[in-house]
């Protein structure tokens, strides 16, 4: 029978997660089928064991999206180390009656950043905005390619300062630079290569109190929201800086998900052109 995949979320209907994974499934010839599933806020368990059990087919996997990744990060009876040092999960596979959780956001930004837009975090001074799951979910993968450095930065001096500390603490971490947490007034005259935007103002065209000076020159400014011009976009075209949005990290950790659910990796190149044109 067809594997049966599909993304949780609620809302969900606006995500472009089974068209992306369509093409993925046509490009590898791989025989599944994924679709979209709106859960019930206080039912995202429910909905989970029905669709293992649906009589439609094996349920194999799910991709988790906004609100319910801590609830899936709780539901996984195993963690992989990366969904661990997130506090969140955003891809599941079912076999065997276990349920394992897999956060691989932070390796989609990464694979986007160096294979699609040519910017290597390696080496490279990183400014973080924000402190919330978004961030969570992409600083164990950025230091793991070896940064100059690596900035939380956030509204809230303390919480950015707090996980840093965290993420210090962890044995990945225990060789290479240590992540350091600020607040938006202690990051003014700092410059650096790569600033990438994890807070929700895309969300809300809400701006942030953000000095100019942090776009170094060269600078590649990253916002995670997609499919919109948002006011950091903005700012950081004003400064000179290159400005990319966060299409190419929706593909690359869809594709990096097809990947442990499939052991076969796609090309993500034409199926990031193809939802461009669209």
């Amino acid at each position: 029978m067809t594997d049966r995949y599909a993304v949780i979320g609620n809302p969900v209907g606006h995500s472009k997660s089974p068209r992306i994974h369509a093409l993925f499934a046509k490009q590898t010839g791989q025989d599944i089928s994924y679709e979209a599933i709106q859960a019930p806020a206080d039912g995202f368990a429910e909905t989970i064991r029905a669709f293992i059990a649906s009589k439609g087919g094996p349920g194999r996997g799910v991709n988790v999206t906004v609100p319910f990744k801590e609830d899936a990060f709780r539901l996984a009876t195993q963690r992989s180390a990366r969904a661990e040092a997130a506090g969140a999960v955003n891809t599941l596979s079912f076999d065997a009656g276990a349920i394992v959780g897999d956060n691989t956001d932070g390796a989609g930004l990464v694979r986007d950043l160096k294979n699609n837009l040519g910017c290597d975090p390696a080496g490279r001074r990183i400014l973080l905005l924000g402190a919330g799951g978004a961030a969570r979910g992409v600083i164990l993968p950025l230091l793991l390619e070896g940064p100059a450095e690596l900035v939380i930065a956030n509204r809230t001096e303390e919480k950015a300062a707090r996980l840093a500390l965290e993420f210090a603490r962890l044995p990945a971490c225990a060789v290479g630079v240590k992540p350091d947490g600020a607040g938006f007034a202690g990051i003014a005259g700092r410059t650096f290569d790569l600033v990438i935007n994890a807070t929700s103002s895309g969300l809300s065209d809400s701006e942030m109190p953000l000095p100019g000076s942090v776009f170094a020159p060269r600078c590649v400014a990253y916002e995670m929201v997609y499919g919109r011009d948002t006011p950091f976009m903005k700012q950081a075209r004003a400064s000179g800086a290159r400005v990319a949005d966060g299409l190419g990290m929706l593909v690359e950790q869809a594709a990096e998900a097809f990947f442990v659910w499939r052991d076969v990796r796609p090309h993500t190149a034409p199926v990031l052109a193809a939802l461009k044109q669209a």
